[in-house]
Protein backbone atom coordinates (compact mmCIF):
# COMPACT_ATOMS: atom_id res chain seq x y z
CA UNK A 1 0.00 0.00 0.00
CA UNK A 2 1.34 3.40 -1.00
CA UNK A 3 0.78 6.28 1.43
CA UNK A 4 1.25 9.67 -0.19
CA UNK A 5 3.79 12.19 1.05
CA UNK A 6 5.82 9.82 3.24
CA UNK A 7 7.27 7.29 0.76
CA UNK A 8 11.06 7.68 0.59
CA UNK A 9 11.35 8.20 -3.22
CA UNK A 10 8.67 10.89 -3.10
CA UNK A 11 10.31 12.67 -0.19
CA UNK A 12 13.74 12.55 -1.83
CA UNK A 13 12.32 14.09 -5.02
CA UNK A 14 10.91 17.06 -3.09
CA UNK A 15 13.91 17.28 -0.75
CA UNK A 16 16.17 17.93 -3.74
CA UNK A 17 13.79 20.63 -4.93
CA UNK A 18 13.59 22.17 -1.46
CA UNK A 19 17.38 22.20 -1.05
CA UNK A 20 17.72 23.92 -4.40
CA UNK A 21 15.27 26.62 -3.29
CA UNK A 22 17.39 27.08 -0.16
CA UNK A 23 20.46 27.75 -2.30
CA UNK A 24 22.11 24.31 -2.25
CA UNK A 25 23.78 23.09 -5.46
CA UNK A 26 21.94 19.86 -6.22
CA UNK A 27 22.96 18.93 -9.77
CA UNK A 28 25.39 16.20 -8.67
CA UNK A 29 22.95 14.96 -6.04
CA UNK A 30 20.24 14.65 -8.69
CA UNK A 31 22.55 12.63 -10.95
CA UNK A 32 23.32 10.30 -8.07
CA UNK A 33 19.65 9.89 -7.22
CA UNK A 34 18.73 9.25 -10.87
CA UNK A 35 21.18 6.37 -10.91
CA UNK A 36 19.57 4.89 -7.80
CA UNK A 37 16.11 5.43 -9.28
CA UNK A 38 17.05 3.23 -12.23
CA UNK A 39 17.13 0.24 -9.87
CA UNK A 40 14.05 -1.90 -9.30
CA UNK A 41 12.12 -0.28 -6.44
CA UNK A 42 11.24 -3.69 -5.08
CA UNK A 43 14.88 -4.64 -4.89
CA UNK A 44 16.59 -4.66 -1.50
CA UNK A 45 19.56 -2.92 -3.12
CA UNK A 46 17.33 0.02 -4.09
CA UNK A 47 15.97 0.31 -0.55
CA UNK A 48 19.46 0.21 0.95
CA UNK A 49 20.87 2.76 -1.50
CA UNK A 50 17.85 5.05 -1.12
CA UNK A 51 18.18 4.99 2.66
CA UNK A 52 21.90 5.76 2.44
CA UNK A 53 21.26 8.60 -0.01
CA UNK A 54 18.54 10.06 2.19
CA UNK A 55 20.99 10.01 5.09
CA UNK A 56 23.28 12.22 3.04
CA UNK A 57 20.41 14.67 2.41
CA UNK A 58 19.55 14.68 6.12
CA UNK A 59 22.95 16.12 6.92
CA UNK A 60 22.57 18.85 4.32
CA UNK A 61 18.98 19.85 5.20
CA UNK A 62 19.51 19.92 8.95
CA UNK A 63 22.62 22.06 8.51
CA UNK A 64 20.83 24.52 6.27
CA UNK A 65 17.87 25.48 8.45
CA UNK A 66 19.19 28.63 10.12
CA UNK A 67 20.16 30.86 7.24
CA UNK A 68 21.06 34.35 8.43
CA UNK A 69 18.11 36.11 6.80
CA UNK A 70 15.53 33.41 7.48
CA UNK A 71 15.52 32.37 11.15
CA UNK A 72 13.24 29.58 12.32
CA UNK A 73 13.31 30.45 16.03
CA UNK A 74 10.92 32.91 17.63
CA UNK A 75 13.79 34.85 19.20
CA UNK A 76 15.44 35.13 15.79
CA UNK A 77 12.24 36.36 14.18
CA UNK A 78 11.61 38.89 16.96
CA UNK A 79 15.16 40.19 16.64
CA UNK A 80 14.91 40.73 12.89
CA UNK A 81 11.40 42.18 12.98
CA UNK A 82 11.78 44.11 16.25
CA UNK A 83 8.35 42.92 17.32
CA UNK A 84 6.83 44.99 20.10
CA UNK A 85 3.85 44.45 22.37
CA UNK A 86 0.45 45.27 20.93
CA UNK A 87 -1.14 48.57 21.80
CA UNK A 88 -4.67 47.38 22.51
CA UNK A 89 -7.48 49.78 21.65
CA UNK A 90 -11.02 49.16 22.82
CA UNK A 91 -13.30 47.25 20.46
CA UNK A 92 -16.97 46.67 21.18
CA UNK A 93 -18.16 43.16 21.89
CA UNK A 94 -20.77 43.36 19.14
CA UNK A 95 -18.11 44.26 16.57
CA UNK A 96 -15.81 41.43 17.65
CA UNK A 97 -18.69 38.95 17.52
CA UNK A 98 -19.73 40.09 14.03
CA UNK A 99 -16.18 39.93 12.69
CA UNK A 100 -15.35 36.50 14.13
CA UNK A 101 -18.54 35.03 12.69
CA UNK A 102 -17.68 36.77 9.42
CA UNK A 103 -14.28 35.11 9.49
CA UNK A 104 -15.71 31.61 9.92
CA UNK A 105 -18.36 32.17 7.24
CA UNK A 106 -15.99 33.86 4.80
CA UNK A 107 -13.37 31.16 5.21
CA UNK A 108 -15.95 28.46 4.54
CA UNK A 109 -17.35 30.18 1.46
CA UNK A 110 -13.94 30.85 -0.08
CA UNK A 111 -12.79 27.31 0.64
CA UNK A 112 -15.88 25.77 -0.95
CA UNK A 113 -15.56 27.97 -4.04
CA UNK A 114 -12.06 26.66 -4.75
CA UNK A 115 -12.63 23.09 -3.64
CA UNK A 116 -13.94 21.44 -6.84
CA UNK A 117 -10.90 22.54 -8.87
CA UNK A 118 -8.15 22.00 -6.32
CA UNK A 119 -5.20 20.31 -8.12
CA UNK A 120 -6.52 21.43 -11.53
CA UNK A 121 -4.05 23.79 -13.27
CA UNK A 122 -5.18 27.31 -14.04
CA UNK A 123 -5.44 26.51 -17.76
CA UNK A 124 -7.66 23.53 -16.92
CA UNK A 125 -9.96 25.65 -14.74
CA UNK A 126 -10.37 28.10 -17.61
CA UNK A 127 -11.07 25.27 -20.07
CA UNK A 128 -13.61 23.62 -17.76
CA UNK A 129 -15.60 26.72 -16.90
CA UNK A 130 -15.43 28.27 -20.37
CA UNK A 131 -17.18 25.15 -21.66
CA UNK A 132 -20.38 25.92 -19.71
CA UNK A 133 -20.19 29.70 -19.85
CA UNK A 134 -19.24 30.27 -16.19
CA UNK A 135 -15.81 31.82 -16.83
CA UNK A 136 -14.92 34.28 -15.38
CA UNK A 137 -16.14 32.98 -12.02
CA UNK A 138 -18.97 34.94 -10.38
CA UNK A 139 -20.62 32.20 -8.28
CA UNK A 140 -19.98 28.79 -6.79
CA UNK A 141 -18.65 26.44 -9.47
CA UNK A 142 -21.24 24.42 -11.38
CA UNK A 143 -20.66 21.19 -13.25
CA UNK A 144 -23.80 21.54 -15.34
CA UNK A 145 -23.14 21.66 -19.06
CA UNK A 146 -19.48 20.60 -18.91
CA UNK A 147 -18.70 17.84 -21.45
CA UNK A 148 -17.79 14.42 -20.04
CA UNK A 149 -14.55 14.48 -22.03
CA UNK A 150 -13.39 17.54 -20.10
CA UNK A 151 -14.39 16.04 -16.76
CA UNK A 152 -12.29 12.99 -17.56
CA UNK A 153 -9.37 15.27 -18.39
CA UNK A 154 -9.91 17.47 -15.32
CA UNK A 155 -11.86 15.47 -12.70
CA UNK A 156 -13.29 17.26 -9.70
CA UNK A 157 -11.27 17.11 -6.51
CA UNK A 158 -11.83 13.64 -5.03
CA UNK A 159 -11.99 15.13 -1.52
CA UNK A 160 -15.64 16.27 -1.67
CA UNK A 161 -15.21 18.29 -4.85
CA UNK A 162 -18.57 17.18 -6.26
CA UNK A 163 -20.29 18.04 -2.98
CA UNK A 164 -18.93 21.59 -3.37
CA UNK A 165 -20.53 22.20 -6.77
CA UNK A 166 -23.29 24.82 -6.74
CA UNK A 167 -26.04 22.34 -7.52
CA UNK A 168 -24.96 19.93 -4.76
CA UNK A 169 -24.14 22.24 -1.83
CA UNK A 170 -25.83 21.32 1.45
CA UNK A 171 -23.23 22.65 3.88
CA UNK A 172 -19.48 23.23 4.12
CA UNK A 173 -18.04 19.77 3.40
CA UNK A 174 -15.03 18.14 5.06
CA UNK A 175 -11.78 19.98 4.31
CA UNK A 176 -8.38 20.23 5.97
CA UNK A 177 -8.46 24.01 5.52
CA UNK A 178 -11.45 24.09 7.85
CA UNK A 179 -10.22 21.34 10.18
CA UNK A 180 -7.23 23.37 11.37
CA UNK A 181 -9.21 26.30 12.82
CA UNK A 182 -11.27 23.70 14.70
CA UNK A 183 -8.14 21.90 15.93
CA UNK A 184 -6.64 25.17 17.13
CA UNK A 185 -9.91 26.08 18.81
CA UNK A 186 -9.86 22.75 20.64
CA UNK A 187 -6.20 23.14 21.64
CA UNK A 188 -6.81 26.63 23.02
CA UNK A 189 -9.89 25.52 24.93
CA UNK A 190 -7.83 22.74 26.50
CA UNK A 191 -4.57 24.52 27.25
CA UNK A 192 -5.19 28.28 27.16
CA UNK A 193 -2.73 31.07 26.40
CA UNK A 194 0.24 29.13 27.74
CA UNK A 195 -0.14 26.34 25.19
CA UNK A 196 3.06 24.97 23.70
CA UNK A 197 3.77 23.23 20.43
CA UNK A 198 3.50 19.80 22.04
CA UNK A 199 -0.09 20.66 22.96
CA UNK A 200 -0.88 21.30 19.30
CA UNK A 201 0.40 17.93 18.17
CA UNK A 202 -1.35 16.21 21.09
CA UNK A 203 -4.61 17.72 19.87
CA UNK A 204 -3.93 16.40 16.38
CA UNK A 205 -3.26 12.92 17.72
CA UNK A 206 -6.42 12.98 19.81
CA UNK A 207 -8.82 14.36 17.21
CA UNK A 208 -7.48 14.06 13.65
CA UNK A 209 -7.04 10.82 11.67
CA UNK A 210 -3.55 10.84 10.19
CA UNK A 211 -4.72 10.59 6.57
CA UNK A 212 -6.71 13.81 6.94
CA UNK A 213 -3.32 15.56 7.11
CA UNK A 214 -1.12 16.20 4.10
CA UNK A 215 2.47 17.07 3.16
CA UNK A 216 4.36 18.64 6.09
CA UNK A 217 1.59 17.93 8.59
CA UNK A 218 1.55 14.23 7.73
CA UNK A 219 5.34 14.02 8.12
CA UNK A 220 5.20 15.85 11.46
CA UNK A 221 2.37 13.60 12.65
CA UNK A 222 4.31 10.43 11.74
CA UNK A 223 7.50 11.85 13.24
CA UNK A 224 5.69 12.42 16.54
CA UNK A 225 4.28 8.88 16.49
CA UNK A 226 7.87 7.71 16.09
CA UNK A 227 8.94 9.56 19.24
CA UNK A 228 10.34 12.73 17.65
CA UNK A 229 9.47 15.89 19.60
CA UNK A 230 8.84 19.42 18.29
CA UNK A 231 10.51 21.28 16.69
CA UNK A 232 12.43 18.30 15.30
CA UNK A 233 9.09 17.06 13.96
CA UNK A 234 9.37 19.82 11.35
CA UNK A 235 12.94 18.97 10.40
CA UNK A 236 13.34 15.24 10.16
CA UNK A 237 12.89 14.13 6.56
CA UNK A 238 10.31 16.79 5.89
CA UNK A 239 10.81 18.17 2.37
CA UNK A 240 7.49 20.05 2.62
CA UNK A 241 8.73 22.27 5.44
CA UNK A 242 8.14 25.49 3.45
CA UNK A 243 4.88 24.45 1.81
CA UNK A 244 1.43 25.89 2.49
CA UNK A 245 0.35 23.68 5.42
CA UNK A 246 1.12 26.14 8.20
CA UNK A 247 -0.21 29.08 6.22
CA UNK A 248 -3.72 27.60 6.31
CA UNK A 249 -3.60 27.23 10.11
CA UNK A 250 -3.23 30.86 11.17
CA UNK A 251 -6.75 32.27 11.13
CA UNK A 252 -7.84 31.18 14.60
CA UNK A 253 -4.88 32.96 16.22
CA UNK A 254 -5.96 36.17 14.51
CA UNK A 255 -9.61 35.74 15.48
CA UNK A 256 -8.80 35.43 19.19
CA UNK A 257 -6.44 38.42 18.99
CA UNK A 258 -8.59 41.29 17.71
CA UNK A 259 -6.33 44.19 16.65
CA UNK A 260 -3.36 42.43 18.31
CA UNK A 261 -1.18 41.16 15.46
CA UNK A 262 1.87 40.59 17.69
CA UNK A 263 -0.13 38.24 19.92
CA UNK A 264 -1.53 36.43 16.89
CA UNK A 265 1.95 36.13 15.38
CA UNK A 266 3.43 34.55 18.49
CA UNK A 267 0.59 32.01 18.78
CA UNK A 268 0.97 31.24 15.07
CA UNK A 269 4.67 30.60 15.54
CA UNK A 270 4.05 28.04 18.30
CA UNK A 271 1.69 26.22 15.94
CA UNK A 272 3.77 26.49 12.77
CA UNK A 273 7.07 25.23 14.15
CA UNK A 274 5.49 21.82 14.70
CA UNK A 275 5.68 21.14 10.97
CA UNK A 276 7.46 24.00 9.22
CA UNK A 277 10.59 26.14 9.16
CA UNK A 278 11.53 29.53 7.79
CA UNK A 279 9.18 30.66 5.00
CA UNK A 280 6.66 27.99 5.95
CA UNK A 281 6.49 29.52 9.43
CA UNK A 282 6.31 33.05 8.05
CA UNK A 283 3.20 32.19 6.04
CA UNK A 284 1.25 31.35 9.18
CA UNK A 285 2.62 34.32 11.13
CA UNK A 286 1.81 36.72 8.28
CA UNK A 287 -1.80 35.66 7.79
CA UNK A 288 -2.51 35.35 11.53
CA UNK A 289 -1.31 38.94 11.88
CA UNK A 290 -3.37 39.99 8.86
CA UNK A 291 -6.55 38.51 10.34
CA UNK A 292 -5.87 40.27 13.63
CA UNK A 293 -5.29 43.56 11.82
CA UNK A 294 -8.57 43.09 9.93
CA UNK A 295 -10.49 43.92 13.12
CA UNK A 296 -9.37 47.54 13.06
CA UNK A 297 -8.57 48.23 9.42
CA UNK A 298 -10.79 48.31 6.34
CA UNK A 299 -8.01 48.76 3.79
CA UNK A 300 -6.38 45.60 2.48
CA UNK A 301 -3.09 47.24 1.56
CA UNK A 302 -2.72 48.60 5.08
CA UNK A 303 -3.57 45.17 6.52
CA UNK A 304 -0.91 43.52 4.36
CA UNK A 305 1.72 46.13 5.17
CA UNK A 306 1.07 45.72 8.88
CA UNK A 307 1.25 41.92 8.69
CA UNK A 308 4.52 42.17 6.80
CA UNK A 309 6.13 43.79 9.86
CA UNK A 310 6.11 40.35 11.53
CA UNK A 311 8.11 38.63 8.77
CA UNK A 312 11.94 38.80 8.54
CA UNK A 313 12.47 41.57 5.98
CA UNK A 314 15.16 39.83 3.92
CA UNK A 315 13.38 36.51 3.70
CA UNK A 316 12.13 35.11 0.40
CA UNK A 317 8.59 35.42 1.76
CA UNK A 318 8.94 39.14 2.50
CA UNK A 319 10.56 39.75 -0.88
CA UNK A 320 7.65 37.99 -2.61
CA UNK A 321 5.02 40.05 -0.79
CA UNK A 322 6.95 43.26 -1.48
CA UNK A 323 7.09 42.35 -5.17
CA UNK A 324 3.33 41.77 -5.19
CA UNK A 325 2.70 45.09 -3.47
CA UNK A 326 4.73 46.81 -6.22
CA UNK A 327 2.41 45.63 -9.01
CA UNK A 328 -0.22 48.06 -10.39
CA UNK A 329 -2.93 45.57 -9.52
CA UNK A 330 -5.90 47.92 -9.44
CA UNK A 331 -4.90 49.55 -12.73
CA UNK A 332 -4.55 46.38 -14.82
CA UNK A 333 -6.60 43.32 -15.67
CA UNK A 334 -6.56 40.42 -13.22
CA UNK A 335 -5.13 38.12 -15.91
CA UNK A 336 -2.09 40.38 -16.33
CA UNK A 337 -1.49 40.34 -12.58
CA UNK A 338 -1.74 36.56 -12.41
CA UNK A 339 0.58 36.19 -15.41
CA UNK A 340 3.14 38.34 -13.59
CA UNK A 341 2.93 36.13 -10.50
CA UNK A 342 3.30 32.94 -12.54
CA UNK A 343 6.33 34.37 -14.31
CA UNK A 344 7.91 35.33 -10.99
CA UNK A 345 6.91 32.37 -8.81
CA UNK A 346 5.98 29.59 -11.22
CA UNK A 347 9.03 27.56 -10.19
CA UNK A 348 7.41 26.67 -6.87
CA UNK A 349 5.20 23.64 -6.26
CA UNK A 350 1.50 24.44 -6.53
CA UNK A 351 1.13 24.06 -2.74
CA UNK A 352 4.21 26.04 -1.74
CA UNK A 353 3.85 28.94 0.69
CA UNK A 354 5.52 31.71 -1.30
CA UNK A 355 3.60 31.59 -4.59
CA UNK A 356 0.22 31.07 -2.93
CA UNK A 357 0.77 33.84 -0.37
CA UNK A 358 1.60 36.22 -3.22
CA UNK A 359 -1.58 35.27 -5.07
CA UNK A 360 -3.68 35.76 -1.91
CA UNK A 361 -2.19 39.21 -1.38
CA UNK A 362 -2.79 40.14 -5.01
CA UNK A 363 -6.44 39.06 -4.81
CA UNK A 364 -6.96 41.10 -1.65
CA UNK A 365 -5.44 44.15 -3.32
CA UNK A 366 -7.61 43.64 -6.39
CA UNK A 367 -10.84 43.43 -4.42
CA UNK A 368 -11.42 47.08 -3.57
CA UNK A 369 -13.22 45.79 -0.49
CA UNK A 370 -15.58 43.51 -2.43
CA UNK A 371 -15.86 39.97 -1.00
CA UNK A 372 -17.00 38.36 -4.23
CA UNK A 373 -14.26 39.92 -6.34
CA UNK A 374 -11.61 38.84 -3.83
CA UNK A 375 -12.57 35.16 -3.57
CA UNK A 376 -13.36 34.77 -7.27
CA UNK A 377 -10.09 36.36 -8.35
CA UNK A 378 -7.96 34.20 -6.09
CA UNK A 379 -9.63 30.98 -7.25
CA UNK A 380 -9.29 32.06 -10.89
CA UNK A 381 -5.58 32.47 -10.17
CA UNK A 382 -5.12 28.71 -9.74
CA UNK A 383 -2.48 26.98 -7.61
CA UNK A 384 -4.00 25.90 -4.26
CA UNK A 385 -7.51 27.09 -5.02
CA UNK A 386 -9.40 25.98 -1.91
CA UNK A 387 -6.68 27.03 0.55
CA UNK A 388 -6.31 30.43 -1.09
CA UNK A 389 -10.06 30.90 -1.30
CA UNK A 390 -10.29 30.08 2.40
CA UNK A 391 -7.57 32.56 3.41
CA UNK A 392 -8.95 35.38 1.28
CA UNK A 393 -12.47 34.63 2.49
CA UNK A 394 -11.33 34.68 6.10
CA UNK A 395 -9.58 38.04 5.87
CA UNK A 396 -12.41 39.64 3.91
CA UNK A 397 -15.02 38.09 6.20
CA UNK A 398 -13.24 39.34 9.29
CA UNK A 399 -12.72 42.80 7.82
CA UNK A 400 -16.32 43.20 6.65
CA UNK A 401 -18.10 41.24 9.39
CA UNK A 402 -20.88 38.70 8.97
CA UNK A 403 -23.60 41.33 8.54
CA UNK A 404 -21.96 42.69 5.38
CA UNK A 405 -21.24 39.36 3.67
CA UNK A 406 -23.37 38.70 0.57
CA UNK A 407 -26.15 36.17 1.20
CA UNK A 408 -25.37 34.67 -2.21
CA UNK A 409 -22.18 33.24 -0.71
CA UNK A 410 -23.31 32.58 2.87
CA UNK A 411 -26.85 31.19 2.65
CA UNK A 412 -25.83 28.00 0.76
CA UNK A 413 -23.61 27.02 3.73
CA UNK A 414 -26.74 26.41 5.81
CA UNK A 415 -24.63 27.33 8.86
CA UNK A 416 -23.25 23.77 9.00
CA UNK A 417 -19.87 22.10 8.50
CA UNK A 418 -18.83 18.48 8.15
CA UNK A 419 -15.56 17.18 9.63
CA UNK A 420 -13.63 14.00 10.35
CA UNK A 421 -12.42 15.53 13.64
CA UNK A 422 -13.78 13.89 16.79
CA UNK A 423 -16.58 15.98 18.23
CA UNK A 424 -16.79 18.46 15.35
CA UNK A 425 -18.87 16.76 12.66
CA UNK A 426 -22.16 18.56 11.88
CA UNK A 427 -21.04 21.62 13.86
CA UNK A 428 -22.86 24.89 13.36
CA UNK A 429 -20.57 27.64 12.10
CA UNK A 430 -22.32 30.04 14.49
CA UNK A 431 -21.45 27.75 17.41
CA UNK A 432 -17.80 27.58 16.34
CA UNK A 433 -17.80 31.37 16.17
CA UNK A 434 -19.30 31.62 19.68
CA UNK A 435 -16.63 29.30 21.07
CA UNK A 436 -13.98 31.42 19.35
CA UNK A 437 -15.50 34.62 20.74
CA UNK A 438 -15.30 33.14 24.22
CA UNK A 439 -11.53 32.78 23.83
CA UNK A 440 -10.89 36.15 22.24
CA UNK A 441 -8.97 38.71 24.29
CA UNK A 442 -9.86 42.35 23.74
Amino acid sequence: MRISWIEIPERIKYELQQLEEEGVEVAELRREWNQIEDLDHNDNLFKTNAETFYGKLDGISLHNQNAENEPSTWDGIVKQCRIKRDVVSSISSSLVEDKILGGWLGRSAGCMLGKPVEKTPRSGVIELLSSNGTWPITDYISGQGIPDSLLKKYPWNRHYGKESLKENIECMPEDDDMNYPMLNLSAFERYGEEFITEHIVQTWLDLAPVLTTFTAERVAYVNRLNGIEPPQTALLRNPYREWIGAQIRGDFWGWISPAQPARAAEFAYRDACLSHVRNGIYGEIFFAAAVAASFKNNDNRSIIEEALLYVPPKSRFAEAITFTLSLPIQEQSWDITVDSLYKKFGKYHWVHTINNASLVVAALLSSKGDFERAVCNVVMGGWDTDSNGATVGSIMGTMLGANKLPSKWITPLNNKIRSSLKGFDHSLLSDLAKRTINKAKY
